[in-house]
Formats: C-alpha cells, sequence, structure tokens
C-alpha cells in the first residue's frame, strides 16, 4: 500500500464523534455504580457512548497508518503496535491503545461477559485514556504537516 495523505477532514470528523461520545459519558449518572444502574437505560447509553468512542477512536489510528505510512492494519489490538513502531505513540500510550482495542473487542463480540461492574469502572477510573490517545495521535499529526491534506 502507498502512503497517500491524512485526511484532515476524517481526522476532525472522528475526532468530533469521539469527544461527542465522551460529552455523553459525561452526562450519565455514574457518581455511584446504584445510581447508574437504578435506570437500565443508562447502562446501555454507557455502553454504546464508551464502544464507539473507542471505534472511532481506532478507526482515526487506522487512518493515520493507511493514509500517513501506506500501512494496512486489519486488526484493532495491532493498531498499537504499528503506532509505536512508526514512532507516533510511547510504548505506554500504545499499551494503553491495546487494551483499549481488546476491551472493544470484548463488548462487540463477547458482550455478555462484559459486567456491569466492570462496565462502570472503565467509565469512571480508565476513561482517560481516551481523550489522552487523541491527544496523542492529533499532537504527532499536528507536529508532521507533510502527512496532512487540509487543514485541522
Amino acid at each position: 500500500m502507498t502512503p497517500d495523505k491524512i485526511d484532515a477532514k476524517v481526522v476532525t470528523a472522528k475526532s468530533r464523534a469521539i469527544r461527542s461520545m465522551l460529552d455523553g459519558i459525561d452526562k450519565l449518572p455514574l457518581d455511584s455504580l446504584d445510581a447508574w444502574t437504578e435506570d437500565q437505560r443508562m447502562v446501555a447509553a454507557g455502553e454504546s457512548y464508551l464502544r464507539r468512542a473507542l471505534e472511532a477512536l481506532l478507526d482515526l489510528a487506522r487512518h493515520l497508518l493507511a493514509k500517513g505510512f501506506g500501512r494496512a492494519v486489519p486488526e484493532y489490538a495491532a493498531l498499537a503496535d504499528t503506532l509505536r513502531e512508526e514512532g507516533i505513540l510511547t510504548k505506554e500510550q500504545a499499551e494503553k491503545l491495546r487494551l483499549m482495542a481488546r476491551y472493544r473487542n470484548r463488548m462487540e463480540h463477547f458482550y455478555d461477559d462484559v459486567s456491569t461492574e466492570e462496565l462502570y469502572g472503565i467509565l469512571t477510573e480508565h476513561l482517560a485514556d481516551v481523550p489522552a490517545t487523541l491527544e496523542a495521535l492529533r499532537a504527532w499529526i499536528e507536529e508532521h504537516p507533510d502527512h496532512l491534506r487540509g487543514e485541522l
């Protein structure tokens, strides 16, 4: 695959989608597990917001690698290693992205194994990893405008 250019419109759209999903999570009643689970629609909303935020983040990573480096990475978990190889993410950032990709896959394919308590823990204790990874990707893009088509 031959590298092209990272499309600023894709970066903007995926970033906006991620932030929108994170805003949705911020509006959920996450003060306590009991408050969150009182209405099961909140649990479903939390799961959906998180899964969609992760998918948009991983799709952005895939676009960055495909268009910026000509690297097709078919599996979400492998994106983290490839981003590290290309110097886009640090070892720690890549490990967090790998964990997020695996969790997204569990949510999608093994949804019956994801407990409400586990999901609550992710939403309340580890959610900051999503915007931190988004900002790391965007920072790399902004530092390498030669890989970008259009303006952010």
